[in-house]
Parts: structure tokens; sequence; C-alpha cells
């Protein structure tokens, strides 16, 4: 009878043999934290791209703390939008601009804004206009036309009078009918009551305003300075002005379309291009080796070889998530790190945006 061959026995044993080789291996090739010769060799190892241009940077000789950085203005970048919706009348600036701090940027639609605002300007020139004479009194020239009219009312009154008596005489006669007598009446007491109007007209011309009336011309006057102010405060909300001195970075509309402040997109973008800063990914590892004015540099692929000198300004104070995150297949995304800021000495070529090679010198 033909015997089996034992498979089982022999692949277990195969295993066996296999875990035996690795645990010999992995004890005779030491800790794993020092390299051997077959990784140093593969680290040595350089790597030439198939086509193209190399970019990868040669890290510099010296004691570094070393980061991927974003270059921004001074004081970051400030987006602008203004606080009400409309259509966009006309741009005051252009890309690259300089401006100063509250300069006028954007202009909406305002032209019923603005009519609204010169008529609350007109009012308020008029009621000033009246409390000045209120205050002042009628000028003399005045005064003495008020009392001629008085003296002129008077007369009639007097001639109107006689008149009534000498019809009341000829009635008695039958000389003058009762309509005529009574036309006449009506004509007297009509310029006498015109007279005593007119001699209160005269004496308020003669003794001046009273301080009632400069009070309630006053109020006129606060109440025409509250309409212009909230006129003027409507047609500022339309005007759209710098909050900083600074760069115009991007304008994000044109003239013409129509702006929604619940929108993404900002009116302008501005910065502080002054001074430019670069805001530093440093690792976890790396914070205790940080302090302020260390010495900095960085560099970016725009210009090779070249180095662009700073320091340290401001160190964070709350660990996060890495800002800058480059093409890198084996770039760990799972590090955390502290935001520095790196002033840098006033270069040409500099831009904010650009993604740069941060390097801090740690003597």
């Amino acid at each position: 009878m033909r015997r089996r061959i034992p498979w089982q026995g022999i692949f277990f044993g195969i295993a066996i043999l296999g875990l035996l080789f690795v645990v010999v291996k992995r004890a005779s090739s030491g800790p794993p934290t020092i390299p051997t010769k077959n990784d140093i060799s593969k680290a040595e190892r350089t790597a030439v791209p198939k086509a193209g241009a190399d970019e990868r940077a040669a890290v510099p000789k010296g004691n570094f703390i070393a980061g991927n950085g974003l270059i921004e203005p001074a004081d970051r970048e400030t987006k602008v939008s203004a606080n009400q919706p409309g259509r966009i009348q006309a741009f005051h600036v252009r890309e690259g601009d300089f401006v100063e701090a509250a300069a006028t940027l954007v202009e909406l639609d305002n032209a019923s804004e603005k009519a609204a605002l010169e008529a609350a300007e007109g009012d308020l020139a008029a009621t000033r206009a009246e409390l000045a004479r209120t205050a002042r009194g009628l000028r003399k020239e005045d005064v003495d036309a008020v009392v001629a009219d008085t003296e002129s009312l008077k007369a009639r009154a007097a001639i109107s009078r006689t008149t009534m008596e000498r019809l009341e005489q000829l009635a008695r006669t039958g000389a003058a009918t009762a309509d005529e007598l009574d036309r006449a009446k009506r004509q007297a007491d009509s310029d006498a009551r015109a007279v005593e109007a007119q001699e209160a007209r005269r004496k308020a011309a003669v003794d001046g305003a009273r301080a009632e009336d400069v009070v309630i011309a006053q109020a006129r006057v606060q109440g025409a300075t509250a309409r212009r102010d909230q006129a003027r405060a409507q047609h500022e909300r339309t005007i759209v002005r710098a909050p900083i001195a600074g760069q115009v970075l991007q304008v994000k509309f044109r003239a013409g379309e129509f702006f929604n402040p619940n929108g993404t997109e900002p009116l302008v973008v501005l910065g502080d291009t002054r001074k430019l800063r670069v805001r530093m990914d440093v690792d976890e590892r790396d914070i205790g080796k940080l302090k302020m004015g260390q010495g900095a540099f960085v560099h970016l692929n725009a210009y090779p070889g070249k180095r662009f000198p700073g320091k340290v300004v401001e160190i964070g104070r709350r660990m996060g998530r890495k800002n800058i995150r480059t093409d890198d297949p084996v770039e760990r995304i799972d590090t955390k790190i502290l935001e520095v800021l790196l002033e840098l000495e006033p270069a040409e070529g500099l831009m904010p945006g650009l993604r740069v090679l941060s390097y801090v010198e740690l003597g």
C-alpha cells in the first residue's frame, strides 16, 4: 500500500523555520532606531526627475528649525465689504494702488441718498437763517416799514369811521339807504380790526423777538441737523472706505455688478505690504527651541539659491493643524504645529501668497 506524504506537517515545519529566521535576523540587526548599512545606502541615493527641473531645495548647512511658510502682509489681509447690498457705481482704486486709511475704494449706486442729503442740507441752512433773524430781530428799515404800514392803516380806519358817521346822519333824514349804512359799518369794523393786528406787529417789531420765538427757532435747527445727519449716514453707507493704509491686492468685482454682503467674496482685499511677514508652521517637536528675535531666512523656488533674511517677531500661543500643505506624497498631515511669524527685511520680488521654506537659526 502506498504511503501518503504528510504535507501539513511539512508546511508547518517550513513556517516554524521562517519565523525562527525572522527572529534571529531581527535579534542580530540591533535596535530598530539605529540605521543599518542598507538604510544608509538607500538614504544616500539621489533621485533624478524623469522630466523637468528638480525643484527640491538643498538643505542648508547649520543648526536650524525648518518649516513651510506663507508670505502675508504685515497685519494679514483685510477683506473689505459694504454693509448693504447695491449695484456698484464706481471703483476709485485699481489693483496695486496704495491707499491711506479712510480713502474711498468703492461707491454703490446712491442717487436717491445724495438727493436726500442735499435736501436736508438745504433745510438746515434755511432754519439756521431763520434762527439768526429771530435772535437778531428786524432791521431798522423793516421796523420803519412796519410802523409806516400801521400809520397807513390807522388813516384808512379813520376815513372808514368818518364815512360811517356821515351815513348815519344821512340815514336819519332818509338821504342814505340802510344797505349803504350797513356796508359802511362793516368796512369801518374791518379797518379797525386790521389796525389792531398791525399794531401788534408794530409792537413786536419795535420790542424785538421774544425768548419763546428764539427757543422754537433753535428747536427747528436741531431737528433739521438731525435729519441732515441721518441723510448723511445713509449716503455714507453707500461709500466703501479703506479701514487701513495699505496696498490694493485684489479687486473682486467690476462696476455695474450687484454686490451682496451675504456672499462669500469681498469687494476689495487690502494689505500693508510696506512690511512682509512669513507665517511659518513649526513642528511640535521643535517649539522648545524658539525664542523671540532669533534670526531667520526663507527661500523659494522663484529665486533659487537666494536667501531672504528676517527674524522671529511673534510666537503662537496655541497648537493647531498645518496651514500649508505641499504636494509631497510622504508629507505628514497629522502633525500638530505652532504658528511663528517672521518679519522679513525689505526685498524686491516678494508678494503675499507665496509659499516659502523657512528656517530659524539656532546658533
